[in-house]
């Protein structure tokens, strides 16, 4: 008899570390009609995670993640390299009952 593996619950504090910030962008605003929503995440965070940070902190059920990750750019500046942050960005799609208020969580 095979026995489901047990979910593991993650800390607040790992939840927040995790979702950083919600991405506001003309893009991500036509989004909300399709009831989708975008976020930056940790870039080591996993759709498990995601979707059980989301679902605590703003009590909604997700129906689906998309993750991408964006490379970090090389720029200059008065002749000196540098280089961009990478992130990795998570597009959640509610339950169509759901509406997410992006400041009630934090």
């Amino acid at each position: 008899m095979k026995t489901s593996p047990k979910k593991k619950t993650i800390s607040l504090s790992r939840m927040y570390e995790i979702i950083r910030r919600p991405l506001v962008s003309e893009k991500t605003t036509l989004l909300i009609e399709k009831n989708q929503h975008a976020f930056e995440v940790s870039l080591d965070a996993t759709k498990p995670e995601i979707r059980e940070a989301i679902e605590a902190l703003f009590k909604v059920k997700v129906l689906a993640i998309n993750t991408l990750r964006v490379k970090g750019k090389t720029k200059r500046f008065r002749g000196i390299e540098g280089k961009r942050s990478e992130i990795k960005k998570a597009y959640v799609t509610l339950d169509s009952g759901s509406t997410l208020d992006v400041m009630a969580g934090i």
